[in-house]
């Protein structure tokens, strides 16, 4: 694996990734957005991973997975995010990434998920038991998405104002 494809929208993030995988030997293409991952589906290029924010600014990373997979079916697809849930990362699996991974996570837990060997102890869910105001937020999360991300309606989903809503998802997630 030599060749990597690594879409983030966080400017000082992307560098530092960056400069790691290089500095280990690694080819680098970038995307900060869903438009420029999507243009790298050019015949010449074939990254053998891929390595995708969940959120890119105001696009959705997960609505990229299933297509960056057609553009580039050999590839190694890692998700990493900063706001993961348990549901996000099931259905980020299901529809086609090979591994999810929770930021900040080290460069070493990123090329073994990129090469198919993540380590347990930095693999996005350790098997404990996660609190109760996680496991709201994962529901809060997994309502969002089914809703569009329409906050009104999932306010209405869950029986809460939409301003309590909001607050709700304005706080960073608890911790695993």
């Amino acid at each position: 694996m030599k060749n990597i494809l690594l879409i983030e929208d966080d400017d000082s993030f992307r560098i530092t990734v960056r400069h790691a995988l290089k500095g280990r030997g690694f080819q680098v293409e970038e995307a900060s957005s869903a438009e420029e991952a999507l243009a790298t589906g050019s015949p010449s290029y074939h990254p053998d991973g891929i390595l995708l924010d969940m959120r890119l600014g105001n696009d959705d990373g997960m609505s990229l997975i299933p297509e960056l997979k057609r553009l580039h079916p050999e590839a190694r697809l890692v998700v990493l995010t900063g706001f993961g849930s348990i549901p996000q990362a099931m259905e980020s699996l299901r529809i086609g990434a090979d591994d999810y991974l929770l930021k900040p996570a080290g460069i070493e837990a990123i090329i073994g998920a990129l090469q198919g060997n993540a380590t347990p102890k930095e693999s996005a869910f350790d098997g404990e038991p996660p609190s109760l105001a996680r496991v709201e937020w994962e529901h809060i999360q997994r309502i969002l998405h089914d809703c569009e991300g329409n906050v009104s309606r999932a306010a209405r989903t869950l029986g809460i104002d939409r301003r309590t809503l909001q607050r709700k998802l304005a706080k960073q997630p608890p911790n695993l």
